[in-house]
């Protein structure tokens, strides 16, 4: 089975060899799929070589559409990083859903993560299903292949091969960087003949702000009580650049007051927490000295109410 792989993986080198030598220019949408943790936006950055996607141990981590861009000599792949589908109970859910279906059906090539340490389940068959009416072309991608031994992963290939009718069945590691280029080959090959789509510079489409909205609420996500990530909104209100210094004044909202206490902890600690978390991380995005003010902000009920969902960008 093994030699199987390698004689594919060398095919897809080969052929995408060919396409640079041949001057054919490949150029398209891709996005990962799966159940919640299962490793798509750590996928997404770990492609993408910076943090566009925000990752998190709670289910439904991402709200908003994100595009990565990876810019190869003969291709370019656009990396959409959605919310995952899952059971709403909420108009927020609703829409969150809403957004996934109408990716899924743009896209050129879907990506279904199938963790490799956890069995294949209800929800992955659910997806697998889901893509069957689809025109994307569909890899199945098992990931966190480094926390299991060769035989565990020969049973989970044998497993994942037959929920569809896969193009391809690609092994990776995001942690370890292990298949990821090979990933990269596999999904550019399935991209259409298409000129150039975004500017060589450009890694993300997704404004400045949104983007870090998306690392405060990561920041805030730590440690906190199972209810409170869906709970839990940002709203960068205003950024002033002032020399080499960017001040950023952002708002998160959450539903209840018990929840504000919760984010904002015993005498401010856990929001100093988050402030300090955020900065590092919105440093780096930017490239320079940040100022960060955080306040916590009651909004009864946000999940539910259109006008709210309006005023926080969903």
């Amino acid at each position: 089975m093994m030699e199987g792989n390698a004689r594919k993986a060398h095919r897809h080198v080969e052929a995408a060899r060919s396409d640079a030598a041949d001057g054919v220019y490949r150029a398209g949408f891709a996005c990962f799929v799966g159940r919640p943790n299962a490793g798509k936006s750590t996928l997404t950055n770990a492609i993408i070589g910076q943090k566009i996607a925000i990752t998190s141990n709670k289910p439904q981590t991402t709200r908003h559409v994100i595009r990565g861009i990876l810019h190869r000599e003969n291709a370019q792949l656009v990396l959409v990083d959605t919310p995952g589908l899952h059971r709403p109970r909420t108009l927020l859910g609703e829409r969150l859903n809403d957004l996934v279906r109408e990716v899924w059906s743009e896209v050129d090539v879907i990506g279904i993560c199938f963790p490799a340490d956890e069995p294949v389940g209800r929800g992955d068959r659910f997806i697998s299903a889901e893509m069957a009416e689809l025109k994307a072309t569909v890899v199945a991608v098992v990931t966190k292949v480094d926390l299991v031994d060769s035989r565990r992963l020969a049973e989970h290939l044998l497993a994942v091969s037959r929920l569809h009718d896969f193009a391809e069945v690609v092994p990776v590691s995001a942690v370890s960087g292990h298949q990821v280029q090979h990933l990269v080959d596999v999904m550019i090959k399935y991209l259409p003949e298409s000129p150039q789509l975004y500017p060589d510079d450009v890694l993300t489409d997704e404004p400045e702000q949104v983007l870090i909205a998306e690392l405060i609420r990561e920041a805030a996500l730590e440690g906190v009580r199972d209810e409170l990530p869906h709970s839990i909104a940002v709203l960068v209100e205003e950024m002033i650049v002032e020399g080499g210094l960017t001040k950023i004044y952002a708002d998160l909202y959450v539903e209840r007051d018990s929840q504000k206490s919760i984010v904002i902890g015993s005498r401010g600690v856990r929001l100093k927490e988050v402030g300090s978390r955020a900065r590092g991380e919105i440093e780096q995005l930017l490239g320079g000295k940040v100022y960060l003010d955080l306040h916590v902000r009651v909004a009864k009920e946000w999940q539910r109410d259109p006008r709210q969902l309006r005023k926080l960008g969903f």
